[in-house]
């Protein structure tokens, strides 16, 4: 794949590449953010700084949602080995990635790519390390279903994702189900004109960013399918 940075090729000529940070839309062509497990470094460095598993998932879900994707790089040691920190990391990822893949793998972008305060600063260097809150939502689009990224986890217990409010003229009809992946438990939820709030599991799961599998009625029939 050809990259370029900046304006060196003209659209379509190429894959738009932002180091070490993202866009603050949605882009209609494809684009990649090149970052790195190392806060400092591209490669090994004794007593190196590490991001955390949830700030590169944060990103991932951020990407991918204005139709990018991550090119993640991990520096080895000289014997090729993988530092443990780095390791963690990557299971770490690898296992929420199992969970929710499905709304990442050969997703597509929504109509829009989220919602909530927080805003990327833009292509400047290190603008990808951003701490989101508990309105920040994100989307995807995969198979029919629409997925919602939450990433924080709302203290009162109830998620709000205002996109998703009734009557909207984008949406083809009130919200049939909700399932949150990774939990066999069953949401309450109610679509309002304000937005579809989801009652949370009073136990939260274990994971870094929690994703919402969200069924539409199918554009053919008008009703929800089986």
């Amino acid at each position: 794949m050809l990259t370029y940075k900046g304006y060196d090729f003209p659209e379509n000529a190429a894959t738009l590449d932002i180091e070490r940070g993202k866009l603050d839309t949605q882009r209609l062509l494809p684009w990649q953010t090149d970052t790195s497990v190392s806060i400092h470094s591209w490669g090994y460095a004794n007593n190196d700084e590490y991001r955390n598993a949830k700030s590169l998932i944060d990103e991932l879900v951020d990407v991918v949602s204005k139709n990018g994707n991550v090119l993640l790089n991990v520096g080895p040691k000289s014997d090729g080995t993988i530092p443990d920190q780095a390791r963690a990391i990557l299971l770490e990822m690898g296992a929420w990635l199992k969970t929710n893949g499905e709304a990442i793998y050969g997703s597509r972008p929504w109509l829009v790519y989220g919602e909530g305060p927080t805003k990327v600063s833009g292509t400047a260097k290190n603008s990808d390390q951003q701490e989101f809150t508990a309105e920040d939502i994100r989307f995807t689009t995969h198979h029919g279903a629409l997925y919602a990224f939450a990433l924080g986890w709302p203290s009162s217990g109830e998620l709000r994702i205002r996109s998703l409010a009734r009557g909207m003229p984008y949406l083809k009809g009130p919200v049939c189900e909700v399932k949150l992946l990774g939990s066999d438990d069953p949401l309450s939820w109610r679509q309002e004109p304000d937005g579809l709030h989801i009652e949370l599991p009073t136990q939260r799961p274990n994971e870094p960013a929690w994703t919402f599998r969200i069924m539409e009625p199918e554009v053919h029939t008008g009703h929800c399918g089986n």
